[in-house]
């Protein structure tokens, strides 16, 4: 992805990263509350991300700047690109929308710059916005036809209806889902998530993200959510939603799945509810046959918050290709290893060199952000190269250069 921009407009925007870095987040936060002023804008985003202490101005502010530090090298942003363009196809973003950011965004920048904003900085900044803005529009415009002419694909929001809904844990529930239609639907990527669109009393609408937990079988999706404590959808699901509720669903999204060109060994690491796509990937792996060695390895409380434990152990059991080892931070009295566990305490990087195949393995990895934080610079750390390290946020795409205890504080 070389830039066609001119000399004049990359050297413009280059002298701006300095403002950048001081400035950034005030500029998105003030973009934001500009596009917001309209709430069919508004509602096209995932609230939860947004606000105060939200992660979505912490993200777009440093993809900002990571496209303006590149904006003379822009095939180091491919990987952001795709990252970018599956969470806009999931959110429904269309072409008619970038108008609207791009305003906003300018008028931030013109706002919060003030003098510092002359014509020429936003004119360069206009011109290096619609440039990656249209190829965004062409990468969603070939996903949004793949997706709509799949088998069992559809465009837009599609009902369907809560066929079964199973409680995993203390915290954590599970809902089987059939179109209304009775339609297929499309075989999803090990890994990818579902866009919802969730109409709660008092006309409040939420776009909610939930990570697919079944493997494909082309009738329905499963999604494993976990009750959070200020969680307005969540809360709504486990209290209100019941076998029988219509939900508004996007076609999967998200660039986050199972590498199917290598018979590798694969190691599924996950944290919390961070299970919920290492459960798509084992389901597939194990329903293959093939033979690819896999471990999972899975971190969790104690047994009230250890969900689907039973469910995974089935998957595994009697297949010598497939193990597990499920850790608990702070067992329970009840709670007993070789029972409902396998380890006490958290885990480590010297355990994962000890018992997984760091010479040769793909590492998927999910759960908290100290927990990705942790593992994706220790695996690098004890020898695993990044092309074989896949991790998945919760939530918006964040900076990962924080590196806290090697261990999973469950």
């Amino acid at each position: 992805m070389t830039s066609p921009l001119s000399e004049r407009t990359v050297a413009t925007v280059k002298a701006t990263i300095p403002a950048l870095e001081a400035h950034g987040l005030e500029i998105v936060r003030t973009m934001y509350e500009r596009m917001f002023r309209d709430s069919a804008i508004r509602d096209l985003f995932n609230q939860s991300h947004h606000g105060e202490t939200g992660s979505q101005p912490k993200a777009l502010a440093g993809a900002i700047l990571a496209y303006g530090r590149n904006i003379d090298n822009l095939a180091v942003l491919g990987e952001a690109v795709e990252r970018i363009a599956q969470k806009h196809v999931g959110l429904q973003i269309r072409p008619e929308h970038y108008p609207v950011v791009a305003e906003a965004l300018l008028g931030a920048i013109s706002e919060v710059l003030g003098e510092a904003a002359t014509p020429e900085v936003l004119d360069a900044w206009g011109e290096a916005y619609w440039f990656l803005a249209n190829i965004l529009i062409g990468r969603e415009g070939a996903l949004y036809r793949e997706l709509e002419t799949a088998d069992g694909g559809w465009s837009g929001w599609r009902q369907f209806t809560i066929e079964a809904k199973i409680r995993e844990s203390d915290i954590v529930t599970s809902f089987v889902l059939r179109p209304a239609d009775g339609g297929a639907v499309i075989r999803h990527r090990p890994g990818q998530y579902l866009t919802f669109r969730l109409s709660l009393p008092g006309d409040v609408v939420l776009k909610r993200n939930y990570s697919i937990s079944s493997a494909p079988d082309g009738q329905t999706y499963r999604i494993t959510v976990k009750r959070e404590l200020k969680g307005s959808a969540s809360n709504w699901l486990h209290d209100a939603a019941e076998v029988g509720t219509i939900l508004d669903v996007a076609p999967p999204a998200g660039e986050f799945v199972l590498k199917s060109e290598t018979d590798a060994p694969v190691v599924l690491l996950s944290g919390g509810v961070g299970l919920t796509p290492m459960v798509s990937m084992l389901e597939t792996l194990v329903g293959r046959g093939e033979g690819v060695p896999v471990h999972y390895v899975h971190g969790t409380q104690d047994g009230a918050t250890h969900a689907m434990g039973k469910h995974v152990k089935r998957l595994v059991s009697g297949r010598s290709e497939a193990r597990l080892t499920t850790f608990y931070l702070s067992p329970r009295p009840e709670d007993e290893i070789g029972r409902t566990h396998d380890v006490d305490g958290m885990i480590t990087l010297d355990w994962l060199r000890e018992h997984t195949p760091i010479e040769s393995a793909h590492y998927y990895l999910c759960g908290p952000k100290a927990f990705l934080a942790a593992f994706v610079h220790g695996l690098q750390r004890i020898g695993v190269p990044p092309a074989r390290i896949h991790y998945e946020f919760f939530g918006p795409a964040d900076d990962l250069s924080e590196e806290p205890d090697d261990r999973l504080a469950a």
